[in-house]
């Protein structure tokens, strides 16, 4: 006997449907809500009490020790203060919030790095020498001078600019698409900035825009790279960043710079490497669509560290080098989840 189908038609979920579906999602509770702190949260402790113990024991030699442990007590408020409203109401829009707002607040970390290191002599002679060794000239100042057009600069500085924004990009994604693997995301590209910011601590390295003002340009291209001691303590001129300076996304990066950047967080770059990390993290998930489309950008802004003066050729090998090593450390601990045929949608 044939079977019998229903005779009416099944129709399909209308696009709007399944919008308000999918925002109904961000806003509903969580079924297993997070008792305690996010892994994201916990890598912000662990740096944190780390650097508390530092300024502890170098209390008399820091600059401005008492506005560094004001910023922490402010942070851990703030983050005490997302956990309760997570425990009212735990969504995921919550937990969204949480992870939020420890990367924003990566930026306040960021020049704190400068408050301690400081303290200890520069290596960028050190530095400056190997690149030297390896390449038998100083990438950073040939290649600006090679490609000079407006159009060349103005990739240059849209690969720089193009850092926070693939930062947002990756994370929204996981938020919305891989929302199992969203946790893990968020810890490893939070945890990966702070042990940067502990390498920083730990090397003081300002890079070429720095150094090269510091011993002048006529020494640099002679190659004497001369030992510059404490000068950064108190000194933070920088080169002018090469490149169109009527460009639109130049005053960008220039703009960046004036507001936060530091004679600090040279070796390795950080730019390179926690990019490197969001498309590693992208090609675990098989999101093949987004990372395709960040790849163009990826390749500029490796380029553009060297361009504009912000890293020497090399911090662009161990940016590289130190992103794996911390892919595959800070992910191992996370189980993969299993995921479905048709899991992830239209981005994949």
């Amino acid at each position: 006997m044939a079977p019998i189908w229903p005779i009416w038609p099944i129709s399909p979920i209308s696009p709007l449907e399944k919008m308000k579906c999918e925002i109904s999602k961000i806003f509903a509770l969580d079924k297993k809500p997070k008792r305690g702190l996010l892994a994201a949260e916990w890598a912000m402790v662990a740096y944190m009490a780390l650097t508390l113990l530092l300024i502890f024991f170098t209390y008399t030699k820091l600059h401005n020790p008492e506005s560094m442990l004001w910023g922490r007590l402010r942070i851990a408020v703030i983050t005490l203060a997302l956990w309760a409203v997570y425990r009212l109401w735990p969504c995921r829009l919550m937990r969204f919030a949480r992870v939020a707002v420890q990367m924003a607040l990566l930026s306040w970390w960021y020049p704190d790095t400068y408050e301690f290191n400081r303290m200890f002599p520069n290596l960028d002679h050190i530095f400056a020498g190997w690149e030297q060794q390896l390449f038998g000239c100083q990438p950073a100042m040939l290649f600006c001078k090679a490609l000079p057009g407006p159009v060349f600069s103005e990739l240059m500085d849209l690969g720089y600019a193009a850092y926070f924004p693939m930062i947002l990009i990756v994370t929204v994604f996981f938020f919305l698409w891989r929302y199992k693997e969203f946790n893990r995301a968020a810890f490893i590209i939070t945890a990966s900035f702070f042990i940067y910011y502990v390498i920083y601590i730990a090397l003081p390295v300002a890079g070429p825009q720095y150094y090269y003002k510091a011993i002048g340009m006529e020494a640099v291209e002679r190659g004497e790279f001369a030992d510059v001691g404490d000068y950064f303590a108190n000194n933070s001129e920088a080169l002018e960043s090469p490149g169109w300076k009527q460009g639109l996304f130049y005053q960008m990066v220039a703009d960046a710079h004036e507001a936060g950047e530091r004679p600090t967080a040279a070796f390795p770059s950080s730019h390179v490497g926690i990019s490197t990390i969001l498309l590693l993290l992208l090609w675990r998930a098989k999101a093949r669509r987004l990372l395709l489309f960040l790849l163009p950008f990826y390749a500029l802004l490796c380029l553009s560290t060297v361009y504009i003066y912000a890293h020497y050729a090399i911090d662009v090998l161990a940016g590289w080098a130190s992103a794996l090593v911390l892919f595959v450390a800070l992910g191992s601990p996370y189980k993969s989840p299993r995921q479905s045929p048709h899991r992830g949608g239209g981005l994949r």
